[in-house]
This record gives structure tokens, sequence and C-alpha cells, in this order.
């Protein structure tokens, strides 16, 4: 809130306006964590009931991102990521190559993670800290390439997602979405959250989508009936309130997007500014969130039957939203092809994040994080992304050849996005 609230001043917001907009974002996004919370107190047992009563025995336990985060900003090349992320967020956007003012600043811990990581796999320093900004042009990049199909799908004006797990899900999910479109039968099937209610009435009404689903996810648990049924309703409440915090903060933010935009008129006509937010604001999305729910047995089921993966999902199942965000703009909130976009995703993830292990595990010691007698760790979101395969393989191999090259690389695309290329929310 203090931050939005010196943008909004620097903006030209009047005091009380400004001071309103960050009030109200801090609400929702207290609000948004409460229910965020919800979720994940109480789908984190149910997984790992489920683990443990299909007797899964993967060497490589999952431990989430919040831990990931811990683990990143608790190395000192980690702890540089804010005022690095900063300052060239602030270049790129004064030179033209990004349109995303990025304000969330807790989310630069993924650039901390994969330049902590390439600092393990090398023992070069210096080459960490460039690789968090390499990163940091990829994912701002590809934020403002799907930030015209976000905003016209979640109805978020002025809004792009610099997140690190989730925009990578944007460019997963083109040829995905292309190849459906081609199936005979297959892309002919729309599961969409209003088409899915009129065709079963009361049954496809969200509260009640969220109870039948949790009851499932309890009984798959194999958890009392009392328990079963109160995860049922926690699961419909979920569903329920997450969309109305994010309205809350959208209530919050528009004035100081529309403030932004005036501002960059004024002294760049012609140009757009985008406000880089976390995606939670796209997981409160109904068909989000319900094929984020089937995704969690199935990810498990996955991890069970995948060759090669070695990891144990469960930190980071409750953070499958959050994975899928983007993924669900390109899929135009087809719950079907969400959850087969999903799947694609959650096999890629798996396979990467068990590639990502050692290193994570090196770095966590590093960082002096308590492990809990786990002797191998990672995470599904960031460790499974294919950004990390990239960024973190080209530069464990190739050094400063891989990361440098990644960087021109990026530098092109951002080129090509913003100078030559006339993007519309049609895109």
């Amino acid at each position: 809130p203090i931050l939005l609230l010196i943008f909004g001043l620097l903006l030209g917001l009047k005091p009380g306006k400004a001071f309103k907009a960050g009030l109200t974002v801090g609400i929702g996004f207290t609000g948004l964590n409460l229910v965020i919370g919800l979720l994940t107190s109480n789908l984190g047992p149910a997984a790992q009931a489920m683990v443990k009563n299909f007797g899964l025995h993967l060497s490589t336990i999952d431990v989430g991102w919040p831990a990931a985060s811990a683990i990143s900003y608790g190395t000192v090349l980690g702890s540089l990521a804010i005022p690095i992320g900063v300052v060239a967020n602030v270049i790129l956007l004064v030179v033209g190559l990004t349109k995303t003012l990025d304000v969330d600043l807790w989310n630069y811990w993924h650039i901390a993670f994969t330049g902590s990581l390439v600092y393990a796999a090398t023992h070069n320093f210096a080459l960490g800290l460039v690789t968090m900004v390499v990163h940091l042009m990829w994912i701002y990049f590809l934020a403002d390439l799907a930030a015209p199909p976000l905003q016209r799908h979640y109805g978020l004006a002025g809004i792009s997602f610099p997140q690190g797990a989730s925009a990578p899900g944007f460019v997963l999910a083109l040829p995905i979405n292309w190849l459906l479109d081609r199936i005979p039968g297959v892309k002919n099937i729309e599961w969409t959250p209003e088409r899915i209610q009129k065709r079963l009435g009361i049954f496809g009404d969200s509260a009640v989508m969220g109870l039948i689903i949790g009851i499932i996810i309890g009984a798959l648990a194999e958890y009392p009936v009392a328990k079963i049924l109160n995860l049922g309703v926690s699961t419909a409440a979920v569903l329920i309130l997450m969309p109305r915090m994010v309205s809350l903060l959208m209530e919050g933010l528009t004035p100081i997007s529309e403030a932004a935009n005036k501002m960059v008129q004024k002294h760049f006509p012609g140009r757009n500014l985008y406000i880089g937010m976390d995606s939670a604001l796209a997981v409160g999305q109904e068909a989000v969130l319900s094929a984020s729910l089937i995704l969690v047995p199935l990810t498990l089921l996955i991890a069970v039957i995948l060759p090669g993966n070695t990891v144990l999902p469960f930190g980071d199942l409750a953070t499958i939203p959050f994975m899928i965000a983007v993924m669900a703009a390109v899929f135009n909130g087809n719950v079907f092809r969400i959850v087969i976009g999903g799947i694609v995703d959650m096999v890629i993830s798996l396979l990467i994040a068990s590639w990502a292990a050692p290193l994570l595990t090196a770095v966590a010691k590093t960082a002096h994080f308590n492990m809990k007698g786990n002797s191998s760790i990672s995470i599904l979101s960031d460790g499974g992304a294919w950004t990390t395969w990239m960024i973190v393989g080209l530069g464990k191999s190739f050094l400063w050849i891989g990361i440098i090259g990644l960087g021109i690389t990026a530098l092109a695309l951002m080129v090509w996005l913003n100078k030559f290329h006339k993007q519309t929310n049609a895109d």
C-alpha cells in the first residue's frame, strides 16, 4: 500500500485518492492471502494424505514456492535481486523496451532463484548477477507479449503479469491451443463455467462444483465424513470468495493504472504502460480454479507413472492456479483445454524440477535452509518452468556464452515487440 501510495502521488493523483487506492489494494491482497491460505491449509494436508494412501515413494520432495523464495533471497546473490530488478525495470521502461512498470517487488525472487542456481552450478558470482538481468528481460518480454489477451480475457485493463511461474505458460499454451483447434471433435469441446452451469443446472454452479471437487479430493485422501464435508465447503468458499477479493484489488489499482497511462501519453505519446502485478489477479476465475482442483489428483498420478520423474508433488499443488493462469487466457476459459494444457505443463514441470533438484538442494544448503530431513528438494512452479531449464541449462553448460546469447535473444525479441509489432487487445 505504501509503495502504491507513492506511485499514485508521483503519477499526479490527489493525496486522498492515492491513499485510498493503496489502502484498497492492501485490503484486497489481505483478503486474497486469507483465501489462498484457506485453500493451502486445506489442500496441503489432503494432498499429503493422498500421497500416503497411494504409497508414493519418490526421492525428491516438492517444498513449494514459499520455501523456494526464502532460499532464493537467503543467498548473498539473491539479496541483490530487488535493487537490480528495480534499476533494470526503470532502464527498460525509459528506452522503450518494455511496457511493464513492475510494482510486484516480492516476485523478484524468481530471478534470484535462477541466478542462485547458475551460481551454484558455476561458482561465478558475476555470471549469477547477469543471469538475473537476462531472466528479467525474458519475463518482461513474456509479460508484454501476453498482456493484450490477458486484459481482454480477464477484464484487467492496463495490467500485465511479470511473474516467473506464470508468464512462461503463455508460450507453452499457444502450440497446444493450435493443435487442439485441428483435432476433429476435440476442437468443438467447450467447457466454460457458463456453459457447464447451463448444462448441469445447480451442479454447474461454481459453489456446488467447488463442494463436489473438494468432496472428491477428501474421499481420495480417505478423510472421515465430517472432514470430507469440511474440505468441500472450504473449496466452495475459495471459488466464491477469491473473485470478490480480486475485484477489490482492481478497484484500488484502476485509478493508479489510469494515472500512469495519462502520464505516459503526456510524456511519451503513443506508448502504453502496463502495471505489472502478481498473477493472483487471475487465479480467482472459476475456470482457472476448477481446472486447478481437477489437476491436483492428476498431478499426483502423473508423478507416479512418468518415467524419469523423481519429484513428489506437495508444496506447489496449491500453486497450480498460478501456473496455469496465463495459459487459461490462451484457452479462453475453456476448462477442458485448461486441463489438457495443465497436464502437459505438469509433465514438463516434473521433468525439469527433477533435473533442477541437485542445484536447488545445493542452494538450500548454502542458504542454511532447514530441509527437515529430506536429502533432495525441488519445486514444481519455478523449478519446473521451461525458462528455468533454458536459462540455468545454458548458463551451466556454456557459461558466459550461453547467458549472453540468451540476453541478446531477449533484447532482439523486446525490440521486435515494442518497436515493430503493433499489439492490440485482440492479439
